[in-house]
């Protein structure tokens, strides 16, 4: 161990007289002020100034200075601003606000798109409004307002909805896009926090954001317009998930790749061991019969069928096991007389996600998969579903 590393803070840490360092003695680690902290030996004021309240090492309680509290109450009085913030403007939600989902809906199924732009953090927000718009179906895209009139205004399409956020209403380089947004043959949609404004006046519709003043003790960084707007623009893009009909099974569609796709997308049939893979015998096979196509199939149980083929029982190696132990010769018993009947199982067409579900609840390691005529068809071992980064 690297006792000088420990010995960093000694320069800043005076020694208790009652206690005089034994640096001499390298298994004497009292002269360490972080050992005697975490062991509860009285240490230096340094140290002493940051004993109770705010949970430290070892469980220890490191009381706060006067400096981190003013930190903590600050953080909550920008909060407490923001969330008036939206109190507020969730009050000013109006009809225009209704018409503008109807409009980016009408939109939407014409198959045409959602333009999103403004400028600074409003450029910000909006590009996170159109991502989410896009996240549910809803073609969207980002103009650049700056780069627009030099050739970005060649994404834009007649019938496209443009959703303009500004706060003020009065940005410049959003203001000079209404005439050619216009000419376009676009819908404008304007999100500002100034009814009054260029925007508020020329857009077919205008959503009010207004908030009275900003988290920012200046009252200059956008802080609570930016966080209205935000907000405002999520109603927006869920009201019109609504409207459209939108599911979760469509929202999988958008998200293939994350955890939330594979739970909504992969079906029982794409993480089960097929048919083949699996060892299938009638009732009136042996233990040892069984075993041995369970050692060829590598699978940890078998599925015992009727006559008709139809799903009978189940036979694990954990049976064989507990069976063993009362009989030594339960190798020549019949499976229809040792096997679990009526088996749980799962049908072929279900979501894998319920495969999950049915491990946790039940607390098995195999579960037959089956089809409607409750054939096995397939078998999930606990063990796959890591594969396919279900667990």
């Amino acid at each position: 161990m690297d006792w000088q590393a420990f010995g960093l803070l000694d320069s800043a840490c005076a020694f208790p007289s009652s206690h005089p360092p034994n640096r001499s003695d390298k298994s004497d680690l009292s002269y360490l002020p972080a050992y005697r902290f975490a062991c509860g030996t009285p240490v230096s004021p340094l140290f002493s100034a940051f004993h109770h309240r705010t949970p430290g090492p070892f469980g220890l309680r490191i009381k706060s200075s006067p400096k981190l509290q003013s930190h903590i109450a600050k953080g909550r009085r920008v909060i407490a601003l923001e969330a008036a913030a939206l109190a507020s403007v969730q009050k000013q939600l109006d009809q225009s606000f209704a018409r503008a989902v109807e409009a980016m809906r009408e939109v939407v199924q014409s198959g045409r798109k959602i333009i999103v732009t403004g400028i600074g953090k409003s450029g910000t927000i909006g590009a996170k409004i159109a991502s989410t718009l896009s996240s549910t179906g809803a073609s969207s895209v980002v103009l650049d307002a700056v780069n627009a009139s030099h050739g970005d205004l060649g994404m834009v399409a007649s019938g496209d909805l443009v959703l303009i956020l500004s706060f003020s209403g009065e940005t410049e380089e959003v203001v000079r896009l209404v005439p050619s947004l216009k000419r376009l043959g676009t819908r404008i949609v304007a999100l500002t926090g100034n009814p009054k404004s260029f925007l508020a006046r020329e857009a077919e519709l205008h959503i009010c954001v207004h908030v009275s003043r900003e988290a920012c003790p200046l009252n200059l960084a956008p802080t609570a317009s930016s966080t209205a707007m935000l907000a405002v623009g999520d109603a927006l893009a869920m009201v019109l998930l609504e409207a459209r009909g939108f599911r979760k099974e469509d929202f999988a569609t958008f998200h293939p790749g994350g955890t939330l796709g594979r739970n909504l997308l992969l079906k029982v049939q794409d993480v089960m061991r097929t048919r083949e893979q699996m060892a299938i015998l009638p009732g009136s096979a042996t233990v040892n019969e069984a075993l041995a196509l369970i050692a060829k199939k590598r699978a940890g149980a078998a599925a015992i069928v009727d006559k008709k083929g139809a799903l009978a029982g189940i036979y694990t190696h954990g049976d064989f096991t507990r069976g063993y132990q009362k009989d030594v010769n339960i190798g020549r018993a019949k499976l229809a007389g040792v096997m679990t009947p009526k088996p749980i199982t799962v049908r072929v067409d279900k979501l894998a996600v319920e495969v999950l579900n049915i491990f946790e609840s039940h607390r098995i390691g195999d579960l037959i998969v089956v089809d409607r005529k409750n054939h096995p068809v397939g078998l999930v071992d606990a063990q796959d579903l890591a594969k396919v980064k279900l667990l």
